[in-house]
């Protein structure tokens, strides 16, 4: 009896979108996060009589075969891209990412990773720095004496001085593009890694090559829809249960041949 491999399988799957469903409700007031979705895929079929064969007590060719399924597999757990609400916060660190493409920043080990995280922050040499301290290429350095920052939708950066009249431009951001934004690898840290099926980085200046615009004094909230997600979890639930009364069912099968005189 193959029912208790198949509803484990079942079993399986459903916790694991139980999972999914928990880590995007976690992550409900994440910066710029993005909700992610487990996908299933049916395992192979055990072929008992192919479709389209000939019967052998008349000939005629048999129109669909009997095939059983063995269960369900994960096939993957995609992200759902959506721009998430801003939420005004006034600082002039804070910055928005309105449309595709994330910011690149260097860590540590001096390979480049890209977020959507814009709760930037100010190194105690002046560098701008993520909220863990990773450089936000192309390495903006505020002087000490700067009375105010101010970054345009384009991602120039432009200090104000006390003693000046025009401000000093101090760079620009500029934000990266993927073919296949889906192919990203996550590490934690609101941090994303290039792969090879994310297809390289494409960096362009923010408004340009299909990219969206930055927004100072706003922050992308989470894109998670709390409805959704518990409309998720309850048909999650529903699932696990039924493959558990297969089980049941099963069990209770297997007894009654063992009782059979």
């Amino acid at each position: 009896m193959k029912a208790l491999q198949i509803a484990a399988t079942g079993m399986s799957a459903q916790q694991m979108r139980v999972d999914v469903v928990s880590n995007n409700l976690a992550n409900m007031s994440t910066t710029g996060y993005n909700a992610r979705r487990a996908e299933f895929a049916d395992l192979h079929y055990q072929q008992h009589t192919r479709a389209g064969t000939i019967s052998a007590a008349d000939g005629t060719i048999l129109p669909t075969g009997v095939q059983t399924g063995l269960g369900v597999r994960p096939a993957a757990v995609s992200v759902i891209l959506a721009q998430g609400s801003l939420l005004q916060t006034g600082g002039d660190l804070d910055i928005a990412i309105e449309g595709a493409g994330y910011l690149e920043v260097t860590l540590p080990s001096g390979l480049p990773a890209y977020t959507r995280d814009g709760a930037l922050q100010r190194s105690a040499d002046g560098l701008i720095v993520t909220a863990d301290g990773h450089e936000v290429v192309p390495g903006i350095t505020i002087p000490a004496d700067a009375r105010s920052l101010s970054i345009n939708a384009g991602g120039e950066v432009w200090a104000y001085f006390a003693d000046r009249v025009e401000p000093v431009r101090l760079g620009q951001f500029t934000l990266a593009g993927f073919t296949n934004e889906k192919g990203l690898e996550a590490t934690g840290s609101n941090l994303f890694l290039e792969t090879a099926a994310s297809g390289p980085a494409l960096p362009a200046e923010p408004g340009t090559e299909g990219l969206g615009t930055l927004r100072q004094g706003y922050l992308e909230e989470s894109a998670v829809d709390a409805v959704r997600e518990i409309t998720e979890l309850i048909k999650a639930q529903r699932g696990y249960e039924l493959n558990a009364k297969v089980i049941t069912a099963a069990d209770q099968m297997l007894g009654a041949t063992t009782q059979v005189r």
